[in-house]
């Protein structure tokens, strides 16, 4: 995670700077995989639905029996702090929320918290254009509506991925679809609906403004999704923070619809484009 850049970043009361931001090796992080985190992207000096991000941090911790040692207030002030000084106005930050420092290697104790910023590099109009070809896996995350920091099946799953020269791995459950391990999932049917998977997944932030900016302009629906579904659809996307909206054009091998990007797609991320930059302007100087 270190880059070239100079970077602090912000472990429980203090600013760092970020080689020297360490944990030691009894917290639960490192002894169980015990923990939550979130992530945001910081666009022109200003952090983007940082209360919807923040809503779903202490989401997280809450379903993970953690407490967030700051109030919102002083975790906004926080972040504010350290986007001030790392000078960084398109990067990424991510909060994390570890079990603390246990005395036995299994029972909680104070959690430690740990922000770091990093420059963030968004998908090119090459990527956006060529499209995702992903694969599948029988596979539902424990606790799926908390952002815990456990990604085992997911990095597992990265020699799978490469060897079938794909992007990324859908999960499903006996052919219901739920989610990737970084990012939701979405259809188009035939009839221009817009539809999400509703059950074991994670709320996502982008998930959430694309649904209500597809209500907008299209029929909208969460519910189940199938396999069969995928191979019915006229256009498959995912999207993500460090994502936004983008096109899946291949599934196992098969084309979605066409095989190429379709327009409510693109036409979703241009309006996520929109919603990105109307926040922009909305932010006092």
């Amino acid at each position: 995670m270190l880059s070239d850049h100079n970077t602090f970043a912000f472990l429980n009361d203090d600013f760092l700077p970020l080689e020297g931001a360490f944990l030691h090796v009894s917290d639960l992080a490192i002894q169980r995989g015990y923990g939550v985190f979130d992530f945001f992207k910081v666009q022109e000096n200003q952090p983007l639905f940082l209360d919807q991000y923040l809503n779903r941090f202490y989401g997280s911790a809450l379903l993970m029996d953690l407490e967030v040692p700051l109030t919102e207030e002083a975790l906004k002030a926080t972040i504010e702090r350290l986007i001030q000084m790392n000078g960084l106005p398109e990067s990424g930050i991510k909060m994390i929320l570890t079990g603390g420092y246990s005395a036995n290697g299994y029972e909680p104790a104070a959690p430690n918290l740990i922000i770091t910023q990093q420059p963030l590099t968004l998908p090119s109009p090459e990527q956006i254009d060529a499209g995702l070809r992903i694969i599948t896996h029988d596979y539902v995350r424990e606790l799926p509506r908390a952002k815990t920091i456990n990604y085992s099946m997911g990095i597992r799953l990265l020699q799978q991925v490469k060897a079938q020269q794909a992007d990324d791995v859908l999960y499903h459950r006996g052919g219901v679809v739920t989610e990737f391990p970084r990012s939701n999932f979405f259809l188009v049917t035939k009839d221009h609906t817009v539809l999400t998977p509703d059950k074991d997944v994670l709320l996502g932030v982008t998930r959430r403004n694309v649904l209500e900016l597809a209500g907008r302009h299209y029929q909208m629906q969460e519910g189940t999704v199938t396999l069969e579904d995928i191979g019915r659809a006229r256009e498959a996307f995912m999207t993500s923070t460090t994502k936004r909206v983008l096109p899946i054009v291949q599934v196992n091998g098969a084309p979605v619809g066409t095989g190429k990007p379709g327009p409510v797609t693109m036409h979703l991320l241009q309006e996520l484009r929109a919603l990105e930059e109307a926040q922009l302007k909305a932010k006092p100087d």
